[in-house]
This record gives structure tokens, sequence and C-alpha cells, in this order.
């Protein structure tokens, strides 16, 4: 991977607390410095755990008590690494602790450059505003989510102590691309942006982008996303926009292949 560019080490710890608050389910707890969270849902970093503080107890001991949590949860235990996990070194330990390392995925930012204006729409396309819960019907649609999984979404979306504004792309109500973001102080987070397959290789996606991160200049001065290090096709969509990796998370588990 080519080198990141320079962001300061503030901006990206805000980024990830922020990404933090926007994907809180109602669902969740801290135990010994570490964040539990337990929403049904299809998206890892609502049932995850995030290692915020490096506590009291070994990682041994409270790894132990965490997997006791999840058994009784019926979830999977995944541990998400950042670069700001704690405590330093975890996540060496929970590889000597035999959790295999899968989704690697990058958070990238975009700073000072949102875009001023809205773009025009061609003729025949239109952005509008979503109900949550049809966000979360659409957005499960195209990921092949359950209908209890597309639920949780949208029970998520509707509690989240920050606001979540869902968009789709439509002509003649056929959705060509869909989108959300999530606004906290002069940060905006972009989530969810999909498109059928279909409608791929046409632009749709970079056009409800910039038109949606338009919405929010008033208020942001930087954006963010996060996206599958392996999607080369969406961060090269993303690189157009001006995004660039500001930082790589990970996560670790006991079965290699989880989705």
């Amino acid at each position: 991977m080519s080198a990141a560019p320079v962001f300061s080490e503030d901006l990206l710890a805000r980024v990830e607390e922020a990404g933090l608050n926007a994907s809180a389910p109602p669902q969740q707890r801290l135990l010994d410095g570490w964040l539990l969270r337990f929403c049904p849902g299809k998206a890892k970093r609502a049932r995850c755990i995030n290692a915020i503080s490096p506590g009291r107890l070994s990682v041994a001991d409270k790894l132990a008590r965490c997997e006791q949590a999840y058994a009784e949860a019926g979830l999977p235990l995944f541990v998400r690494i950042t670069p700001f996990s704690e405590p330093s070194g975890l996540d060496a330990s929970l590889d000597a602790a035999g959790l295999h390392r899968i989704d690697d995925t990058r958070v990238m930012v975009l700073a000072g450059e949102l875009p001023a204006a809205e773009p025009p729409l061609p003729r025949g396309l239109r952005v509008r505003r979503v109900s949550h819960e049809s966000f979360a019907q659409t957005v499960g649609s195209l990921r092949g989510s359950t209908l209890a999984q597309q639920q949780a979404h949208a029970h998520r979306l509707i509690q989240s102590p920050v606001p979540f504004t869902p968009y789709v792309l439509d002509r003649d109500g056929e959705v060509l691309c869909c989108a959300q973001t999530a606004v906290e102080s002069d940060l905006v987070g972009l989530y969810d942006v999909l498109t059928p397959p279909q409608a791929r290789r046409q632009g749709y996606a970079g056009l409800l982008c910039r038109f949606v991160l338009a919405q929010s200049t008033t208020r942001a001065v930087a954006a963010y996303l996060q996206v599958e290090g392996d999607n080369l096709a969406a961060r090269t969509l993303y690189r157009r926009l001006g995004f660039r990796d500001g930082y790589a998370y990970h996560y670790r588990g006991r079965e290699p292949r989880a989705a």
C-alpha cells in the first residue's frame, strides 16, 4: 500500500471517536475499559469489541469474560483492532491466543475540500431523503441481509446518538445508489454507499456522494468513511472525490472465514 498522507493525530483520533459514536447500537456495555457491542445486525462495527482503554485486568482474563458475554448473547466474538486500541500490543496478544485476523479496512479522510455546491443531476435522476426503515430495507436487499438484520439496522439508525440522514438516487422509482451521512460537530461520516449491480460503473455513486457531502458543507469541514481494503473500485472512486487513507483497522475472531 502506498504511504498515507499525513493527517494530524488529533483529527484521526476525532474521526475514530466519531465513527464509534455513529455506529453505537442500543445494546452495548463497558467491560474493564473495553466497549462491547451486541447489535444482531450485519455490520461488525455494531457487534464487536472496541478496546478503548487498557483497563486493569489482563488481556487473557478480559478476553475470557468477553467470550462468555458474547456466548450468552448468541453472537460470535470479534475484536476490532485500530491504531488506538488498548493496551499496547493487543493485536499480537490476540494472535497468540488463536484469534484470526479478518476484514482489513481503511478509514479514508477528506479534509478541507468538501463540495461547496450540489452537482447538477442529469435529466430523469433525483436525490431524495428516505426513512431509516426504508433505507435499511434498501441496504439489506443489496447486501443480502436477513429480515432480522434489516430490522436491527433500522433500529440502530433510529436510536443513534448521532443523527443519520439517508438518501437514495433514483430514476422513476428505481434505486441507482444509496448513501447516508452522520454529522457530529464539524465531521461528516459517509456510510452505506451501495449501488445495485446493474447500475455500477455509470458514475451514480460519485454523483450521490458529492451531493450528500455538499448537504453537510455548512457544518462540516472534514469527512470520513470506512471501506474494505481490497475494494479497489470503491477506493479509486473515493480518491477521485479527494479522500485519502487515514489509518487501517481489522478484526480478530475465532473463525478465520467469519462473515
